[in-house]
């Protein structure tokens, strides 16, 4: 198994970040922190006979990246009850790769297997779940599995330590992981 975790916090080692780490330390993985790529807005061209265009930012390096994994962890804080705006612009993006004449994007991502880590300060348990749908739906369209959620409760820096559930759900994966 090779696992990649894709970052979208704009706060270098927030909660999510540190959520994501509880469950994957000692595991072999790679990380793209999206906040450290320039990956600039999808300009919609699905339906220009033209395609998309190279737009010259990191997206392309980011989505190798993806390719080369067979296991996927999402990780992003939960702002305004969904997606961070990074891991948004990232997804998004995905659309250009599906008319990529280059690779088949979509039967390549139905290799995969995706998890989802989500923390949020406004009973997130709850009120992430609508942004867990919107994950599952975007994993089901791509045919990928979707293995699990995670969700934390944390808001300023450092909370997520005095969430004892998230935490030993974060252990339990890791073991998983480890085996």
């Amino acid at each position: 198994m090779s696992i990649l975790v894709i970052y979208g916090s704009s706060r270098k080692d927030g909660n999510s970040d540190t959520l994501a780490r509880t469950a994957l330390k000692g595991v072999p993985h790679t990380e793209v922190h999206l906040m450290e790529k320039n990956i600039l807005p999808i300009e919609d061209k699905r339906h220009d006979p033209a395609g998309f265009r190279p737009l010259g930012d990191d997206y392309d390096e980011v989505i190798q990246a993806v390719r080369e994994h067979d296991t996927l962890v999402f990780v992003t804080p939960l702002y305004w009850y969904g997606m961070s705006g990074l891991m948004k612009n990232f997804v998004d993006r995905w659309s250009q790769s599906l008319r990529s004449p280059h690779f088949d994007f979509k039967a390549e991502m139905a290799q995969k297997q995706a998890y989802v880590v989500i923390t949020g300060g406004d009973n997130p348990r709850l009120k992430a779940l609508p942004l867990v749908q919107q994950f599952q739906y975007i994993f089901g369209f791509m045919g990928m599995t979707f293995a699990g959620y995670l969700i934390g409760q944390a808001n300023a820096p450092g909370d997520i330590e005095h969430d004892a559930r998230a935490l030993f759900e974060a252990g339990e994966w890791n073991k998983m992981w480890q085996k």
